[in-house]
């Protein structure tokens, strides 16, 4: 996992695994979320997600970090890959910050989440070669999705002077009321931040140790004092329990400096809701219909069954996920809403 200093240097993924299973409720659920489901394929997202970062030219093995009721689905899905095992939940900021205490300061990371779909893989290849000699000068560098439509779900970034292949961040923003989405969108200046990242492992720790000095101490401390079992690594429990969880936008990329955005048009998705998944099985070419699924008179229908027969009658833009004894009916407009009432007692 060591990085190397020449011009082409291999990249070392950090793929980030977990979720609380909400917003895909009740399919997802915190003891199966969204990155270990075959949601688009055979494949699980996570696996998608190794199978894209199976470029030995360019990629190290990854480095998976998992917390430990879910180390049992990574054996499962990927074998024996170096894992990292979070004592604790404590959002994306920490878990980033073990994997980049682990490796030398020159190694450049890739951070991924574990379960998003991103349909043109030799353009994310390309978005990940620009990524990669803004973060040999020093720079954090995301990822930004071209807006096609005025999302209210996402967050999004403004793109700043041009820096080279891509830009500076001018500033990051919440998730935007419709009209102000829409002015987004017609600005031209607005992308969508699709929460993977590319910058050296010193240039995060040393940021981190301006922004969040506790959080960057703990977690040095945690991989200092951890021990290696096997394949897996377990950070040092008592130090990374001190850690207040903060997700790496808010600890770390709305403070620093040297932020920067590279376009990437990849045909990216965060399959983030139950319209979400519909859009991305749609753009796929995939059949919306689980098997057995009937329909009259009803129009932009997507059903989800496990082993049930399913109707829908004079009814469009909806949406019915059967798992068990749970029945989801929706609207695609109402997907976001999905994770109130996720009720499983085991979330």
């Amino acid at each position: 996992m060591t990085g190397r200093s020449e011009e082409v240097q291999v990249i070392q993924p950090v793929v980030l695994c977990g979720g609380s299973g909400t917003r895909l409720w009740p399919l997802s659920r915190a003891d199966r979320p969204k990155p270990f489901l075959p949601l688009l394929d055979e494949r699980t997202l996570f696996q998608q997600t190794l199978d894209r970062l199976n470029e030995g030219g360019l990629f190290a093995e990854p480095l998976i970090v998992a917390g430990e009721k879910h180390v049992p689905l990574v054996e499962q899905q990927a074998g024996d890959y170096s894992l990292i095992v979070e004592p604790a939940a404590r959002n994306t900021a920490p878990a980033i910050a073990l994997a980049a205490a682990r490796v030398e300061p020159d190694t450049i990371l890739l951070v991924c989440p574990s379960d998003h779909h991103i349909a043109d893989r030799q353009a994310f290849l390309e978005a990940v070669a620009k990524a990669q000699g803004l973060a040999r000068d020093g720079k954090l560098v995301c990822f930004g999705i071209e807006p096609d439509r005025p999302e209210t779900g996402y967050g999004y970034i403004e793109k700043g002077e041009s820096l080279g292949e891509g830009h500076k961040v001018a500033r990051f923003v919440e998730k935007p009321d419709e009209a102000t989405a829409q002015a987004y969108l017609e600005s031209g200046r607005f992308a969508w931040n699709s929460g993977m990242f590319v910058f050296r492992a010193g240039t995060f720790m040393d940021e981190l140790a301006r922004h969040r000095p506790e959080m960057a101490k703990a977690a040095r401390q945690a991989v200092e004092n951890g021990s290696e079992d096997g394949a897996q690594f377990h950070p040092e429990s008592s130090a990374f329990t001190r850690i207040n969880g903060e997700s790496v936008d808010y600890a770390l990329m709305e403070n620093t400096a040297h932020a920067a955005i590279v376009s990437a048009d990849i045909g990216w998705s965060d399959i983030g809701d139950w319209n979400s998944l519909m859009n991305a099985r749609e753009a796929a070419g995939l059949d919306l219909l689980a098997d057995g699924t009937r329909t009259i008179d009803a129009d932009g229908v997507m059903t989800v069954g496990m082993d049930r027969r399913i109707s829908v009658v004079g009814l469009d833009n909806v949406i019915v996920v059967v798992d068990g004894e749970d029945v989801l009916v929706l609207s695609r407009d109402a997907a976001q809403a999905v994770k109130n009432l996720a009720t499983d007692k085991s979330e």
